[in-house]
């Protein structure tokens, strides 16, 4: 194999990324088992689903997070392709695949706790946890998602939107404008501190 061809296969080895697929592969088969066994349950509806519109997120979120690790930073940045680029392709990739596998695990009911809200609070998710990472480190970047999304899910108010809108976004109904701002602007802020600063070197 060409040096050309090493690059990419080294850069997907050293990132663990087939176990992360694996991660995010069980995490969507998990929720779509969940999601349908909570609705099943008598007196329950769609709205049962909640939990998973927040843990599926969380756990595909923290597999990403944790792939954001570079087992030897000293070498990655004395690499001549430009690693914004590269990080920015590895977060997109996992979180293109982690929002459609788990858009598919809630269907039906995209007025509620369905499909959008899912796809919304992973998009948020990864954000947050790309942002720790470059902060924090990888191998710590899911504790803050972690804190907050059960902080949240705990406090939150049982009525939707108005200030709530913003601070519990993940608890909010698909449709609900202002948790879509703040997640998507978690996205795009994570995404890109991530790609132009790295994950933060954690030393032994």
């Amino acid at each position: 194999m060409s040096l050309l061809g090493r690059g990419p296969a080294l850069y997907v080895r050293s990132r663990t990324l087939p176990a992360t697929v694996a991660a995010v592969l069980g995490t969507a088969a998990a929720a779509a088992w969940s999601a349908a066994w909570l609705q099943s349950q008598p007196g329950f509806d769609h709205t049962a689903r909640v939990p998973v519109v927040v843990l599926g997120p969380l756990l595909a979120a923290s597999a990403v997070g944790t792939s954001l690790y570079a087992t030897s930073d000293e070498l990655d940045r004395t690499a001549t392709r430009p690693w914004p680029l590269r990080r920015t392709a590895h977060v997109l990739g996992l979180t293109v695949l982690a929002v459609a596998l788990l858009a598919l695990s809630v269907p039906g009911h995209p007025e509620e706790f369905g499909g959008p809200a899912i796809v919304r609070n992973t998009l948020g998710a990864v954000g947050v946890t790309a942002a720790a990472a470059a902060l924090i480190g990888a191998r710590v970047s899911w504790l803050p998602i972690t804190v907050y999304f059960g902080s949240v899910y705990v406090a939150a108010p049982s009525t939707p939107g108005g200030a709530a809108a913003l601070w519990a976004w993940p608890m909010q109904p698909g449709p609900e404008a202002g948790a879509w701002a703040v997640a998507l602007g978690a996205f795009a802020g994570g995404t890109a501190l991530h790609a132009f600063r790295g994950a933060r070197p954690v030393r032994a």
